[in-house]
C-alpha cells in the first residue's frame, strides 16, 4: 500500500462531492460497454435485491492522485464493467473520514461494499453496521491480520509480514549489513508489518524510520538526514514507488553509497529498477486486489461463492520486480495495470 499528500478539505462537502463525481463516471462508462441490438448487455442480469442494478462501494485510505491507489481503482472499475454494476470509489487518508463513507453506504443500501483497514479499530463499528443491514463486506489491501476479527467476508491482498521477511532474505543474499526501514504512516498495520518482517529474517541491523508521509520534502529531508549521520546504512527500504523515487535522490544528496529498494511499484519506479536506481522492488499487484474485491461481491450476490471459504486470504503478492524481469513487467506498468 502507499499514502500519497492528502488535500486539505472538510470531509462533509468533498465527501459528497467524490462520491456523485464517481457515480456519474463510472455509470456513464458502463453504459458505454457493447450489448445487444435491444440495448442489453451480458452484465444486466446483476441487480441487487430489488432488482436494479447492483450497487458496489470502495472506500481505501489511499490518498488522491497516488499512483497505486489508480491502479487499484483502475482494477475495481475492469471488474465493475465487466460485472455490469454500478461502481461508486472513494479514498480518504483521515480513518474517521473513512468510517463515514462506509456509513454512507450503508445509509444508501448499496448491495456490497470493499474496503481497506489500515487501521482496523476505526472501521469496526461500520463494517458491523454493514453486516446489521444484510450488506456484505470484503477487504484488500490492508488488514490482513484482522479482516476476520472485523467480521469481513472476504479478503484480497499481500501478507505484508511475509512480503517484509521475503525482503529480509533477499537483502542477505544481497550481503547488505545495514537496513533502514522508513514507515510513512505511523500505525499503519501494513507499513508496520513489513518492516517488523524484515528484521525478523535481516541477519543485519534494520533501523525503523518514521517520517510525515503527507510531506515529500520532508520525507526525502528526513531520510538524507540519517544517511549523514550513520555512514554505515548500506540499504534503504521503502514502502512505496514514489517515497523510493525520492530516497534515490536523498542518497545522492546524502553522498552515501545505500542502495534503494521497495515496496510497491508504479511505471517510474519500473523504469528506475531498469536504470538500477533501485535494486528491486516487491509487487503486491493493487489492480488485481481492486478486480477481486468487485468481482468477489458481484459472485457473492449472483452466485454465493467465497473465496478462501472465508476463513483464508486470497494472496496478490508478493512478487519481485529486479533488472532482470523488469522488462517484462515495464508494458502492463506504461498501461497502468502493474
Amino acid at each position: 500500500m502507499s499514502t500519497a499528500p492528502p488535500p486539505t478539505h472538510s470531509p462533509g462537502p468533498l465527501r459528497i462531492a467524490a462520491l456523485a463525481a464517481a457515480v456519474c463516471l463510472l455509470a456513464a462508462g458502463c453504459s458505454a460497454l457493447g450489448g445487444d441490438e435491444d440495448g442489453s448487455s451480458a452484465g444486466d442480469a446483476a441487480s441487487g435485491p430489488g432488482g436494479d442494478r447492483m450497487k458496489i462501494v470502495m472506500v481505501t485510505h489511499g490518498g488522491e492522485g497516488d499512483a497505486f491507489w489508480d491502479r487499484v481503482r483502475k482494477g475495481a472499475e475492469a471488474a465493475a464493467a465487466k460485472d455490469g454494476v454500478d461502481l461508486t470509489y472513494a479514498g480518504d487518508a483521515d480513518t474517521a473520514d473513512q468510517a463515514d463513507l462506509v456509513r454512507d453506504a450503508v445509509r444508501d443500501e448499496v448491495d456490497g461494499i470493499a474496503v481497506t483497514l489500515a487501521k482496523p479499530q476505526a472501521m469496526k463499528a461500520p463494517v458491523a453496521e454493514a453486516e446489521a443491514a444484510g450488506i456484505p463486506v470484503v477487504g484488500l489491501n490492508s488488514g490482513i491480520d484482522a479482516w476476520r476479527s472485523t467480521g469481513l467476508l472476504e479478503y484480497f491482498g499481500q501478507d505484508e509480514s511475509v512480503a517484509g521477511r521475503a525482503v529480509g532474505e533477499k537483502l542477505n543474499a544481497l550481503k547488505a549489513k545495514h537496513a533502514l526501514c522508513v514507515i510513512h504512516e505511523r500505525g499503519n498495520v501494513a507499513l508496520e508489518a513489513r518492516c517488523a518482517g524484515v528484521k525478523k529474517t535481516f541477519r543485519g541491523e534494520t533501523e525503523m524510520l518514521y517520517v510525515e508521509g503527507t510531506d515529500m520534502k520532508a520525507v526525502g529531508a528526513a531520510v538524507t538526514a540519517r544517511l549523514r549521520q550513520d555512514t554505515a546504512i548500506d540499504e534503504v527500504v521503502m514502502n512505496g514507488a514514489a517515497f523510493a523515487l525520492t530516497a534515490v535522490e536523498s542518497v545522492d544528496e546524502a553522498g552515501s553509497r545505500a542502495h534503494v529498494a521497495t515496496f510497491d511499484l508504479d511505471d517510474d519506479l519500473v523504469a528506475a529498477v531498469k536504470r538500477g536506481d533501485v535494486q528491486f522492488a516487491v509487487d503486491q499487484q493493487p489492480y488485481l486486489q481492486g478486480y477481486l474485491a468487485v468481482d468477489a461481491l458481484w459472485l457473492y450476490r449472483t452466485n454465493g461463492n467465497v473465496s478462501g471459504g472465508g476463513v483464508s486470504p486470497v494472496l496478490t503478492g508478493p512478487a519481485f520486480v529486479t533488472r532482470t524481469n523488469a522488462d517484462s513487467v515495464a508494458k502492463f506498468a506504461a498501461g497502468g495495470t502493474r
